[in-house]
Parts: structure tokens; C-alpha cells; sequence
């Protein structure tokens, strides 16, 4: 049995290229603990739900790798009105380059436990081997948002941000992240996609 993440050495290294990268560790705040606890309370009341266990399921699912998102961009691109590559070409590089940052740089920074799951899931689902802060999916979900945005009509546009609030959440649900992760990764995609939205414009 592996040890949990916060018995880990404070400094952890990993070859890139060929070269050990080192990240020091940083602890997050007790109260995190606190508020994960609190709202799972609340939370699982919705677990073990058919209807919305195969919602956020399948949400948790399409959201890896951002593959809902890389879709519905080249989608876009590709069939919608006053279509240009350039929009799905911004948002494919956005997303790669929030992947190397959240799930290599911010994880190994955290590294924190991801929540106990002791019974039988409802629905398959890939277990990922990094750890737990922040979310991958909240911050690929929220960039996303933010970019797709820009391209998609306004009526479309809360449909977008509604289904970043469920792939985000779905983390939640299926018990792979806490809450404080999930927030943290919004956070992160809020902060990154707007910066991209700013430094990379659509013409």
C-alpha cells in the first residue's frame, strides 16, 4: 500500500528531458481540510442518484484531456458561422500548455491525497495518477470558457459556462477531487484564460 500523499518527501523530482526537476513542497491550509469535509456532507446526499450519478459521470469523462472542450472548438472552426481556424488553433494550444501547468508544475508543487473511495462506482472511470491540487478539469474547464466565449454567439455562450460548471464539479460527484481543488482550478483557469484571451486576441 502506498503511503498517502502527505507523508511524502517535501522535495519531489522528476526527469524532464532527460534532467530532474526539483519542486519543494507546499502545504495548503488545515481549514481546506474543514470546508472538503463540510460540503461532501451535503454533496453525497446526491451521490448514488441514477440520473445525475450518469450526468456527472460521463461529464468527469468527456472533461479528460479537455477532449470536450478541443471539440466543440474544432467544431466551431470547422462548421460554425464566420468559422476561422485561428479560434480552435488559440484554444487547443491554451489548453496543452494548462495541462504542462496544472497537472505537471501546480500538482508537484501540492501533491495532495485526492479523496478516499472505498465503495463500488456506479460508472467506469480512469483513475489519474497525479495528485489532487488543483483541478485539472476545473482550470482546462474554465480556460475553455473563457475562450469559447469569445467565438460562440451570446446565446450559446451560457450553455458553454454551464457545462464548464458541470465537467468542473463532476470531480466532486465522482469523488476524484475536493472541492477546495475544484475551486482552486477555476481560480487558475480564470486567471490563465483571461491572460490568453489578453496576450492572444481573435482577429
Amino acid at each position: 500500500m502506498q503511503p498517502p500523499l502527505r507523508s511524502l518527501p517535501r522535495d519531489h523530482s522528476f526527469a524532464v528531458y532527460g534532467a530532474y526537476v526539483t519542486f519543494p513542497r507546499i502545504e495548503l491550509p488545515l481549514w481546506f481540510d474543514t470546508i472538503d469535509e463540510r460540503f461532501d456532507v451535503h454533496w453525497s446526499r446526491l451521490r448514488g442518484k441514477v440520473h445525475l450519478d450518469r450526468v456527472f459521470y460521463t461529464a468527469s469523462e468527456v472533461g479528460d484531456f479537455g477532449m470536450i472542450w478541443l471539440a466543440i472548438g474544432a467544431s466551431q472552426a470547422a462548421f460554425g458561422p464566420n468559422a476561422k481556424t485561428h479560434d480552435a488553433i488559440r484554444l487547443a494550444a491554451a489548453l496543452g500548455l494548462e495541462s504542462i501547468l496544472v497537472n505537471g508544475a501546480m500538482k508537484s508543487l501540492f501533491r495532495r491525497e485526492r479523496p478516499a473511495w472505498e465503495q463500488e462506482r456506479p460508472h467506469h472511470l480512469r483513475k489519474p495518477r497525479t495528485s489532487s491540487f488543483p483541478s485539472g478539469h476545473a482550470s482546462s474547464a474554465m480556460t475553455a470558457a473563457i475562450l469559447l466565449s469569445d467565438s460562440f454567439p451570446k446565446p450559446v455562450v451560457p450553455l458553454i459556462w454551464g457545462m464548464a460548471a458541470v465537467v468542473a464539479f463532476s470531480r466532486v460527484h465522482v469523488k476524484i477531487h475536493h472541492v477546495t481543488d475544484v475551486a482552486g482550478g477555476l481560480v487558475v483557469g480564470l486567471v490563465y484564460g483571461a491572460t490568453v484571451r489578453a496576450l492572444v486576441p481573435l482577429s
